[in-house]
């Protein structure tokens, strides 16, 4: 049976980079499809693969509406046909897992009948592919989720810093849940760059919050040197403290 696993944060939490390190984690596991739900598109750097901005999710589904409307797809092609080796083409693979990059959300007029297509085409893609693993790099609305997969998440991963401001995002994440139209199991609180204890303040606003802290991961000064040198995040050395509490929080949840 395949998992799922959605992970959410505000800007600057370093979601990208944890989303990253579960992917690798988790594909020596099994076969994971990475999907990055995300607008500006930093997975496939955080992961040392190369992006194509025509083969993203977006430029396909809009190329299709733009081809339907103005009559220039034959109409012996069925359309989701056409869609689904479309995506299948947007693949980057690589040793474990492949990569789909969804781009930027949809622009003015209505997706509605390419986003059914797309609903469909991901759920034939897990069945025929027989991934065991879906890892989904959400922007922090999380709309994703919600208008462009039918697939239950099975964990949701909300990513933030150790400030008020970050919790009390993380909180809001938590209330969007019950207005998707995706069914989500667990729910658990990653806080990330952690530098020293936790304030009585965030303690408070995290216990008000309901959200159940999974892990707290301290600063890791070799992500910035990752950074400086163009270098992807997963050639973190494996004894890094970001790469060992992303593994306890795979191993914690049983993935």
């Amino acid at each position: 049976m395949t998992r799922t696993i959605a992970i959410a944060g505000k800007g600057g939490t370093g979601k990208t980079t944890i989303a990253a390190l579960l992917i690798k984690f988790l594909s020596r596991k099994g076969l994971v499809l990475a999907v990055d739900a995300d607008p500006s598109t930093n997975l496939s750097q955080a992961l040392g693969l190369p992006l194509d901005d025509n083969k993203t999710v977006g430029r396909i589904r809009e190329k299709m509406a733009e081809d339907v409307s103005k009559d220039r797809l034959s109409p012996t092609v069925a359309k989701p046909e056409y869609l689904f080796s479309k995506i299948i083409e947007s693949l980057v693979e690589s040793k474990g897992f492949d990569l789909l990059s969804m781009g930027r959300p949809e622009g003015p007029g209505c997706y509605c009948a390419s986003n059914e297509f797309l609903r469909a085409c991901l759920d034939r893609l897990v069945k025929d592919y027989k991934y065991e693993y879906i890892v989904v790099d959400c922007e922090a609305g999380m709309e994703h989720i919600s208008r462009q997969t039918t697939r239950d998440v099975d964990v949701l991963l909300i990513i933030s810093d150790p400030t008020i401001k970050g919790i009390t995002t993380a909180a809001r994440m938590k209330e969007l849940i019950g207005e998707l139209r995706t069914s989500v199991g667990k729910v658990g609180l990653v806080i990330n760059r952690v530098r020293r204890e936790l304030s009585p303040e965030i303690r408070k606003v995290i216990d008000a919050s309901g959200l159940q802290v999974l892990a707290l991961i301290p600063e890791d000064p070799d992500v910035a040197d990752l950074d400086m040198r163009g270098k992807p995040v997963t050639e973190l050395p494996p004894e890094s403290p970001l790469q060992s509490k992303v593994r306890e929080i795979a191993e914690g949840l049983r993935l």
